[in-house]
């Protein structure tokens, strides 16, 4: 049966057509993914969303073209969305891990970062939004649904324990 057959069939509420579909595309479509993302689970985990938003969207194939150009076409669509996020992710991570000219050095950097891990979640989500994001007390209060006086304990044992850590004084 034809590509064009199997979808009709699909449409109809063939599972063995679909499954057919997927038998005979999916190499192809892991292929093109590999090479466009360059990472074999990344591929696995687009080409198993492409098949499954070509499911749900049998009635958009119109015939113009092959069955495996169009999944390729929904997979590029999904692969574009993981390397924006992934773009996004990075550009994110780098501005959390480039803290600025407190901490120019790379061992300063670790020992901050595990100064702050050693804080309770509570307090260390206080101190990242205050001291680190520049919240206010206020807005992180409601950020993170504290009391503003819960808020601004947190923010004050913490900057004293990242000062103890470092053999700073707090005066």
């Amino acid at each position: 049966m034809a590509g064009e057959n199997l979808v009709k069939a699909a449409r109809a509420g063939s599972r063995d057509a679909f499954r057919r579909i997927v038998e005979e595309n999916q190499a192809a479509v892991r292929s093109f993914l590999m090479r466009t993302l360059g990472n074999a689970a990344d591929a696995e985990d687009i080409a198993q969303e492409t098949f499954l938003a070509a499911w749900s969207s049998l009635w958009l194939y119109r015939g113009q073209s092959s069955v495996r150009t169009w999944l390729c076409g929904i997979a590029w669509k999904k692969a574009l969305t993981l390397l924006r996020s992934r773009g996004r992710e990075t550009r994110r991570m780098a501005q959390i891990e480039d803290p600025g000219p407190v901490h120019e050095k790379h061992d300063e950097r670790l020992d901050a970062q595990a100064a702050l891990a050693s804080l309770p979640a509570e307090q260390r989500a206080a101190v990242a939004l205050c001291l680190g994001a520049e919240f206010s007390h206020a807005e992180a209060a409601e950020a993170l649904k504290l009391p503003l006086g819960t808020i601004k304990s947190h923010v004050q044992r913490g900057r004293a324990k990242l000062l103890a850590a470092f053999g700073g004084s707090d005066e």
